[in-house]
Formats: C-alpha cells, sequence, structure tokens
C-alpha cells in the first residue's frame, strides 16, 4: 500500500532495494506546495527526461497534487497503488512519482539503457541478404522482426522467467500459421522453468529440449533477424530472451543444417549445388579422420599402392599408431580454435595461421605426426566451419567414429553409421520427426530438401511444423474467396 508519508515510503522502497546504493529516491517542493519524490535506478533512466519532462514542470507548473498527469508531458503514464508491482517496474527502468497526502504514486516510463549498434553477425554473414543482426535489446530484436512482417497475426507472447533475474522473455509466432499443438507444448515446457537465473537464451534451451541427453540439437538458433522472419512465416516459433543477441526457433529438422537464407536468392541450380557443398562438408567433417585411420590401421589393401607407400614413407619414424597420432592432430586444432576466439583483437586470426603453419611444419620435422594426417585434419577442420551451427554435434561424431574407426576399422564406422541413422530417425523436435521429409516421406517437403525445386513450385509450408492451414502462395486469394 502506498503511504500518504513520503519518508514512509522512502523507508520501503529502501527496504524492500536492501538499501542497494543505487536506488535513488529524491524530494523536492511543488508551485502547490505539496512535497513530491521521485525513485529510479541509476544508470537506466533518462536523466535529460526526468529533468525537463517531470520534475521541471511540476515545480513551475503544478497547482494542484491531483492534476499530475495534465501537468508532466510524458505518455505511458500510470497509476499504481502497490509497493511490490512499483519496485518491479523500477528494475526495468520506471520512475516512480510519489506525492505527499496522496496514497496513489505513478510510473513513468523514461528506461534508457546504452545500447549496442545494430551490426552484421560475424558468424553468419552471407553474400545476398541483410545486414541486420539482434543485439542485446529484446525491444529492439521485436522491432527488428515486426519491420518484416508488418502482419497483425505477428504475435508476441511475453514470459517472465528466472526466479533471481526475472528476465524477460519472449515467444514470437504468426497466430494464423502456427501449429496450436506445438504451441501448446511450447508453453507448458516454458511454464515449468524453475531456474533461479536466465542469462542467456541457452538456459531456455536447455530447459525445454526433446532429448537433453541427445548431442543433437532439436532447437536451432540464429542472429539475423530475416531468417527468424522466415522460419516463423513457415510456422517455426522464436524465442527471444532479454540480453543475449542470440534466437531461438523450433521445432527443428535435419535439412535446416544444409540450408541458408540466401539460398532462395540464388537460381534454383545453385541453391542445390551449395546445399550439395554443405552436405558433403557434413560428411567431411564427421567421418574423414576416422576413415582414415581405419583404412590405415585396418584396410591397407584398399588404399592405392603408390599412395600407399607415400604414406609409409610419410610416417617413417612416427612412433604412434595412427589412431593416436589422429588424436594428436585433433587436440592441436582445437586448441587453435579456442586460442583464436579468446585472443583479444584482430590479432587472433593472425597468430592462429602461423602457429598452425609452424607447428604442423615441425611436427612432422620432428616425426610426431605423419602429413598425411595433417592434410586430412586440415581438411575436416575447414569443412567444418561451413556449417558453424552445427560443430558442437560434428566434433563429438567425430570423435566417436575416430575411436570407432581406429579399434574396429570400417566394420565400427559402419555400425556406428547403423546407429546414427536409427537414432535420428528415433528423435523428436517438439512432436516433428527430426528426418522430415525424408522419414516420414513427404513428396511436397522434397521440392525444398537438398534439390531445389523453383520458388514457384513450392506451394506449401512443412507438413507437422505449421498448422493445417498448410498453403503458402495465393493465400490472400483463398481467404477472399
Amino acid at each position: 500500500m502506498i503511504s500518504k508519508n513520503l519518508e514512509k515510503n522512502r523507508e520501503e522502497l529502501k527496504s524492500i532495494f536492501n538499501n542497494s546504493s543505487d536506488l535513488v529516491l529524491y524530494e523536492f517542493d511543488t508551485l502547490c506546495s505539496s512535497k513530491a519524490m521521485v525513485g529510479y535506478i541509476e544508470g537506466i533512466v533518462d536523466k535529460n527526461g526526468l529533468q525537463n519532462s517531470l520534475i521541471k514542470p511540476l515545480i513551475q507548473d503544478l497547482t494542484s497534487p491531483n492534476d499530475v498527469l495534465s501537468t508532466v508531458p510524458i505518455s505511458g503514464t500510470e497509476e499504481v497503488y502497490d509497493m511490490k508491482l512499483i519496485s518491479q517496474c523500477i528494475m526495468i527502468g520506471s520512475l516512480v512519482l510519489f506525492i505527499e497526502d496522496m496514497e496513489v504514486a505513478y510510473l513513468f516510463d523514461l528506461g534508457f539503457t546504452e545500447r549496442r549498434a545494430i551490426s552484421e553477425p560475424t558468424s553468419e554473414r552471407l553474400i545476398r541478404g541483410s545486414r541486420e543482426g539482434f543485439v542485446e535489446d529484446i525491444n529492439v530484436n521485436k522491432s527488428l522482426i515486426r519491420s518484416r512482417i508488418r502482419n497483425t497475426n505477428l504475435v508476441f507472447e511475453k514470459y517472465n522467467l528466472g526466479t533471481e533475474t526475472n528476465t524477460e522473455v519472449s515467444l514470437v509466432y504468426m497466430n494464423n500459421i502456427v501449429n496450436p499443438d506445438i504451441l501448446d507444448e511450447l508453453r507448458r515446457r516454458i511454464r515449468k522453468i524453475s531456474l533461479s537465473h536466465i542469462l542467456d537464451s541457452g538456459y531456455i534451451e536447455r530447459e525445454i529440449e526433446d532429448s537433453p541427453k541427445s548431442v543433437i540439437a532439436t532447437i536451432s538458433y540464429t542472429e539475423r533477424p530475416d531468417i527468424v522472419a522466415a522460419k516463423i512465416l513457415e510456422g517455426r516459433i522464436a524465442i527471444i530472451c532479454d540480453g543475449t543477441p542470440i534466437v531461438l526457433t523450433l521445432p527443428r529438422i535435419f535439412i535446416e543444417k544444409l540450408h541458408t537464407v540466401e539460398d532462395y536468392s540464388f537460381k534454383p541450380q545453385y541453391g542445390t549445388y551449395m546445399r550439395l557443398l554443405r552436405l558433403v562438408a557434413l560428411l567431411i567433417s564427421t567421418f574423414l579422420p576416422g576413415f582414415v585411420v581405419a583404412l590405415k590401421s585396418f584396410h591397407h589393401e584398399m588404399i592405392p599402392s603408390k599412395l600407399l607407400m607415400s604414406m609409409a614413407m610419410g610416417r617413417e619414424g612416427v612412433p604412434f599408431t595412427s589412431l593416436i597420432e589422429a588424436l594428436l592432430m585433433i587436440l592441436f586444432f582445437e586448441f587453435m580454435k579456442e586460442s583464436s576466439l579468446r585472443i583479444p583483437g584482430n590479432i587472433g586470426p593472425a597468430v592462429t595461421t602461423i602457429s598452425g603453419l609452424v607447428l604442423g611444419q615441425t611436427a612432422v620435422q620432428a616425426g610426431l605426426v605423419g602429413p598425411i594426417m595433417v592434410i586430412t585434419v586440415g581438411i575436416t577442420g575447414i569443412a567444418e566451419f561451413i556449417l558453424p551451427r552445427d560443430k558442437e554435434t560434428i566434433v563429438i561424431y567425430r570423435l566417436v567414429y575416430l575411436f570407432l574407426g581406429g579399434i574396429l576399422g570400417l566394420f565400427g564406422i559402419i555400425c556406428g553409421i547403423v546407429i546414427t541413422i536409427v537414432h535420428l530417425v528415433s528423435l523428436r523436435s517438439f512432436g516433428v520427426p527430426y528426418m522430415y521429409p525424408i522419414a516420414p516421406y513427404d513428396r511436397e517437403g522434397m521440392k525444398d530438401f537438398i534439390m531445389m525445386r523453383p520458388m514457384k513450385e513450392m506451394n506449401y509450408r512443412p507438413r507437422n511444423i505449421a498448422n493445417k492451414k498448410q498453403r503458402k502462395r495465393n493465400e490472400r486469394n483463398d481467404e477472399n474467396k
């Protein structure tokens, strides 16, 4: 309850915020001789707006305590009577005004925080497409999506998660396209989140994913608003979390690994070529080290004799088995990747390149590894960078297949592939089969699989992801019939 006594309100607010030093409570006299007090968090309120649009009009123009709303030229003002609601609003940037002898307070939206400028995401650059990327402010991210989908069916559904952080999270979907079963399931999982703190969208992903023990991610993420807009228009749901530029999208299916938003800007033939290239990169980055080790350790007869002799000469003096040799190189490669990310400034790539060339050559000359293994791991690393969003899955599976190839040869790799296929087919992402449209087979879905068909032939949204109204061409004409 709001007290008529300003001192009591001051003490109650200080008690709620545990005498925190960033809580500002400033008292002043108005023109009508009534005392007033404003309360806010320092650093997240626009001080120019506070001085010129609130305090100055109250001191110079307020003739009656009941005329606050007509005196202050700030939109979005709200009367409140609950001190708990006031404290929650203050934490997100609102300012509260108390007037002496009045049992009501006024909330003003004067929130202001320093924001990073909108720029192109460094991890998802495109040749053709937008240069905008998400930032850490959830309201800016909402506006970036809204500017691409100017439709009243676009819905932002707000939640506050984290008992300690009270982080704002928003579900984004098209009300006329989204599958209601998937939306209800997502709402149920969101409401079950009981974490004390949500500092990144990754926290939410770990809480709502279908198969937490699986290495394969069933929820996708991106920093690009154009990708999020495209997925929402296909019937998917996006999750925006305040404080992070990473936006989650779901459900996710396997083929999304090989798709980019600029595929649809190219000719279908070139789009198909790029998807095949990414598929080859996925296979190389996952299987190549294990395959090479299997051939060198168990299946010499499958290697051409000249190449076999060259490999044998290259490994002359190497004291380790092919498996240990590959593990050393992969470990060295992972060190380089991490160091390039952690070294500050622009010197990271240069240091990584020089260290890779020098140490790789030195390792071969010292007889620690053979040149064939250096080439193998190098090609594997380059292929991995073509699919940066799946690097976690690729790294784990690469090691698994490396051990299978080093211990059991090609038999082990084939067994691993069979188990992986069974696992992929059994996966679900919010009820949607992960291997759709292969399993289950869908003829319409295959038009936008690896082989791209012309846009005018893609008339339907992916089955099971969108609602029953799957058609995406001539919708406006259909609605008018």
